[in-house]
């Protein structure tokens, strides 16, 4: 039986009506309905439309490298409409939900699994999300340190590249505020350092906290299956261990499932983490890297459920955990390492919010690709997701621009998570788009020797000194987000919500309550039009004022980003 409720309270069709306006609804073994409005938002973090008005979305974890489409790693069953109302579909089953838009009125529908409650919110966004989240749980506030910059790169597979890495950092003026380290493990347990690679790495983590600079540990939630040639007897251990237990997800007739083969991490076996014994054996091999003093973990990965198959120590089926695993590792990694510490996070479900922070996953380095970026960072704010951000420039492929990735370096400045990473030397899919000279590293100097440019060193360190200035607004405005489940970076109908003009742009954002955004997301932009909404606005760089409710016409020559600062109504009040 599916029930109904609105703004948290059961309800019966009739009320949702009139109180939302609707024309009809119907809820059965289908949601059904017709209401004015013309645009829908959300839907987890979705990099192909914002407006997703028309289109069909399927809720369902998908793993997919770079140029996702209308795949996400983050699916959410819940959107918010232009016309004072959000849908929000309680089931963790992969289900499909469309929507049509029609002269007057327009109509969202799906087929549901039995026991899917469905809440309709009502209000104005601000009030929607913070229903939303008082269901679905409150973003989680990280701490101060990772509103910083945030520097890695897969190549970084030694000791001594990591701390020369990071003292070029701090030679340029950048010095970070948290080094990832992603290639650290011997690649077969994921938990145990490379020694050969990383002499002493309690000492590198004392050295990297003596410096002022957090470290995180890239993490993957496989019993791997070994490559060819590989030998580890350990891991050979741990396996039959998990399997002797019951630790690993199992198929219906006991046997371990595992990653279907041609998937990342094909043949390897998955950790149940609704399992507390398997739990505590997982993380009581990782608890010397937090004794050392390991600061978070990169939970990339958990992707891993391609059917409804198998079968978890909690009762869980596939078709639950086919969205429920990713949450359910991130939330027990989330447990493990307590306060004060992070996570960095793809894929993820509803509830994701309550283990920050999030990334975009992989993109290739084009302009296409950054403004999917976008168009995906506030989908996952208008989806719970507070504490987001990207891959400077994006991960793969060939370099970028120099006009490129000072265009991103500026966004990434007025974003949640400011970081810059590259994939492997020679690229994970070299053979298809191989960077340049065989060198990814996407950090700053390594771009202006790319391309003997040591202007973008000076505009890099412009913007991350400019990060250390925007601090105390950041963490203000994350701590009433937290409170309140606004997102960080969220649509500029925020605030504005009578509006209508407002509900169309895509591409401007609100970072906070007072700061709004206009990158420039095409190549060889000096202007572009900005929409201000009614009040008194200020720019950011010029400080000159001027009311809105009007479109200007923004300069943004290179290295500049519109950035522009709300003043209040323009009659004394904020």
């Amino acid at each position: 039986m599916n029930r109904l409720f609105l703004n948290s309270q059961p309800s019966d069709a009739a009320a949702v009506q009139r109180t939302c306006g609707l024309s009809s609804l119907t809820l059965g073994a289908e949601l059904s309905l017709d209401g004015p409005f013309s645009a829908v938002y959300g839907f987890g973090e979705r990099f192909d439309a914002f407006n997703q008005i028309g289109l069909e979305r399927k809720i369902q974890v998908y793993e997919k490298f770079t140029e996702q489409g209308a795949h996400t790693y983050m699916p959410v069953p819940f959107c918010l409409t232009d016309a004072g109302f959000g849908v929000y579909i309680d089931t963790k089953q992969v289900i499909a939900i469309s929507t049509r838009r029609g002269d007057k009125v327009s109509s969202l529908y799906a087929k549901l699994p039995d026991g899917a409650d469905v809440h309709i919110l009502h209000g104005a966004p601000e009030e929607i999300m913070d229903g939303f989240t008082r269901l679905t749980g409150r973003p989680k506030l990280p701490p101060d340190w990772a509103f910083g910059l945030w520097m890695s790169a897969h190549r970084w597979n030694t000791r001594e590249l990591v701390e020369r890495q990071t003292d070029m950092a701090i030679e340029h003026g950048m010095k970070p505020a948290v080094v990832v380290i992603e290639a650290w493990s011997d690649e077969a347990t994921f938990y145990r350092f490379d020694s050969e690679r990383f002499p002493d790495p309690a000492g590198m983590v004392r050295g990297l906290h003596e410096k002022g600079i957090k470290c995180v540990l890239w993490q993957i939630p496989v019993i791997k299956k070994l490559d060819e040639g590989q030998v580890c007897p350990e891991h050979d251990q741990d396996c039959a261990h998990a399997v002797e237990k019951g630790y690993a997800a199992r198929n219906p007739d006991g046997t371990p499932y595992t990653i279907p083969e041609g998937r990342w991490f094909g043949g390897s076996m998955i950790p149940d983490f609704t399992n507390p014994a398997a739990c505590d054996w997982w993380f009581g091999k990782r608890q010397y890297l937090l004794d050392m003093g390991v600061d978070g973990f990169k939970t990339d990965g958990g992707e891993f459920l391609y059917d409804g198959g198998p079968v978890f120590h909690d009762g869980s089926t596939g078709a639950d955990m086919q969205n429920g695993y990713a949450l359910a590792y991130t939330r027990a990694y989330a447990r493990f390492i307590g306060e004060g510490r992070v996570l960095f996070s793809r894929a993820g479900f509803t509830g994701s919010q309550t283990a920050p922070l999030h990334w975009a996953g992989d993109q290739r380095s084009t302009w296409e690709e950054l403004r999917h970026v976008l168009t995906a960072g506030l989908n996952a704010g208008l989806s719970g997701i507070a504490f987001w951000g990207f891959d400077i420039a994006g991960f793969a492929g060939r370099m970028p621009s120099v006009e490129l990735y000072l265009r991103a370096f500026a966004m990434a400045c007025f974003s949640p998570v400011m970081q810059w990473h590259s994939e492997p030397l020679g690229g994970q899919f070299a053979g298809l788009m191989a960077s340049d000279d065989m060198v990814n590293d996407r950090s700053p100097w390594n771009i202006a020797a790319r391309y003997s440019n040591p202007s973008v060193i000076e505009i890099c360190r412009g913007y991350t000194d400019e990060r250390q200035k925007l601090l105390p607004y950041l963490l203000e405005e994350a701590a009433f987000c937290a409170q309140t489940g606004r997102p960080l970076m969220a649509p500029i109908f925020f605030g504005a919500h009578t509006d209508k003009r407002a509900y169309s742009i895509e591409d401007q954002y609100m970072l906070g309550r007072r700061l709004m955004v206009a990158p420039a997301l095409r190549e060889g932009m000096t202007g572009r039009e900005v929409y201000f909404p009614a009040g008194l606005w200020r720019d950011y760089w010029t400080g000159e004022e001027f009311q809105g409710g009007l479109t200007r016409t923004a300069a943004c020559e290179l290295p500049r980003i519109p950035v522009f600062l709300f003043m209040g109504d323009g009659h004394g009040r904020d």
